[in-house]
């Protein structure tokens, strides 16, 4: 069991930096993270490296392409230690512009999207150091019509359900 002012502490961590970065302020998103960090976002490879190379993704490919108005965070679980905090999280929103860490080089589709994240997030001296950024590419794909799922085992917005709802029946297997 975390220890509950523990998890105020690495809440009220990231919940700056992510306010920083939700409101679109390069600096203040910058002033919350730790000397050298890193961020990865894994099934793109999209990230930055040291304060230049953070600087560079969140100034080129995350300031004002976070997400579109719409989006909304549902978090499913949050797991803390005193170095890392990890976010299992549901995501919808519609495409409706340019998200150039997530879909690199794709236009909006405006279509609703819903998928599920796994953020790790470490913390150094009250800082965020590092962001580990996870998330079905595939099932996204799916969603904005860019993959037909015909004979591949993919679900698009159905993996946010079963996440929600575990009972429903899994769409490949069939008795009998």
């Amino acid at each position: 069991m975390t220890d509950p002012s523990l998890e105020a502490k690495l809440d009220a961590i990231f919940n700056a930096h992510m306010s920083a970065e939700l409101a679109g302020d390069l600096d203040q998103t910058l002033a919350t993270m730790a000397p050298q960090p890193h961020l990865v976002n894994v099934p793109t490879m999209v990230g930055g490296q040291g304060p230049s190379g953070v600087r560079t993704f969140y100034a080129k490919r995350l300031i004002g392409q976070f997400f579109p108005p719409d989006v909304v965070f549902e978090t499913v679980s949050r797991t803390c230690s005193e170095e890392r905090l990890v976010d299992e999280l549901i995501i919808s929103f519609t495409h409706t512009h340019k998200i150039d860490w997530m879909l690199p080089g794709v236009e909006p589709t405006g279509k609703r999207v819903e998928v599920v994240f796994v953020v790790i997030v470490g913390i150094e001296n009250d800082k965020v150091a590092y962001e580990h950024i996870m998330w079905d590419q595939a099932n996204v794909l799916v969603q904005i019509g860019l993959l037909d799922p015909t004979g591949l085992p993919v679900t698009g917005a159905g993996a946010a359900a079963k996440l929600r709802n575990p009972s429903i029946p899994d769409p490949f297997f069939h008795e009998g």
